[in-house]
């Protein structure tokens, strides 16, 4: 079990004596599918020696240190240790992250097949180089997801700033709502497209979300599907059906979490007849690896 031998290694590294013990895991996150879940049983093993060898008490960095090194690559942990959005990086054999705080308001909804697929598999779908044009897409659009994802409050202030007298021309304004950033900061043009024959299902839910304006993307290397979007306030809600004179809601940007969770699924039935799925409605977790005495 993953979570025994992350917590044997933690436990030798932290000069604990080898404990005899019983796991209890209620794990849920979906196995083998792009969300993180061997990230997770990582730092949960590395989190619970660090509890017995400092008596419950927690520091984030040196798990979040010893759970890369036990991965290999800090890209998956740091969330799991840190919660929020995360850029990580490796620098000889130190292990790096930057943490960036996610509004409250975004919201995931989670498609997850009854088929797995292995990381190694996914990640020998991948070619050894990809064009150069395609490598700048792709940062341009990684630049772009801590805004897209940030903790900023009311969005339209947060791009209405640049227009104060104090900002002159020190600050650059978008049009975009959070919406649009969201559905522009999760195109992909190194991954997705080179893996999608893996796992056509998924790829075609992915397509049919994102042909409808969702930001929508193949959840890490698969095989679950993953939708971005922005909750609005009820009183956000009834202010702009006031001024709405059909009396019709035609943006997402204008809809409540319902509603937009409602009109996903129906975009999404007519493609999940082909196998059973699940569809998970979710906060974006913001809090990281946490110790509960009990």
């Amino acid at each position: 079990h993953l979570v025994v031998r992350a917590f044997r290694k933690a436990c030798e590294a932290f000069g604990l004596p080898r404990l005899r013990f019983t796991l209890e895991a209620h794990n849920r996150i979906p196995q083998a599918r792009g969300m993180g879940s061997s990230a997770s049983a990582i730092v949960s093993g590395v989190a619970a020696a660090w509890a017995f060898a400092h008596n419950g008490n927690l520091n984030k960095q040196a798990i979040f240190e010893l759970a890369a090194a036990i991965e290999g690559h800090p890209d998956n942990v740091a969330p799991a240790v840190f919660g929020g959005l995360t850029t990580s990086w490796k620098n000889g054999n130190e292990f790096h992250t930057v943490r960036y705080s996610v509004s409250k308001k975004i919201r995931a909804t989670i498609f997850v097949p009854n088929f797995t697929l292995s990381t190694q598999m996914a990640r020998q779908a991948l070619p050894e180089k990809v064009p150069y044009a395609d490598a700048v897409f792709n940062v341009s659009r990684a630049c772009l997801l801590p805004i897209a994802f940030g903790d900023f409050g009311d969005f339209s202030a947060f791009a209405d700033s640049c227009d104060s007298a104090d900002s002159g021309d020190s600050c650059a304004k978008t049009t975009l709502s959070r919406n649009d950033l969201l559905f522009t900061a999760t195109q992909d043009a190194i991954h997705q497209p080179y893996r999608a024959s893996l796992m056509q299902p998924t790829w075609d839910l992915v397509k049919a979300l994102r042909d409808k304006g969702f930001a929508a993307a193949i959840s890490g290397a698969g095989s679950c599907a993953a939708v971005f979007y922005e909750e609005k306030s009820e009183a956000s809600v009834e202010a702009n059906n006031a001024t709405n004179i059909s009396g019709k809601i035609e943006s997402a940007e204008i809809e409540s979490a319902e509603i937009v969770a409602r009109k996903i699924e129906k975009i999404a039935e007519p493609l999940l007849s082909g196998c059973d799925w699940k569809v998970l409605h979710v906060h974006v977790d913001s809090i990281g690896v946490a110790i509960t005495r009990e």
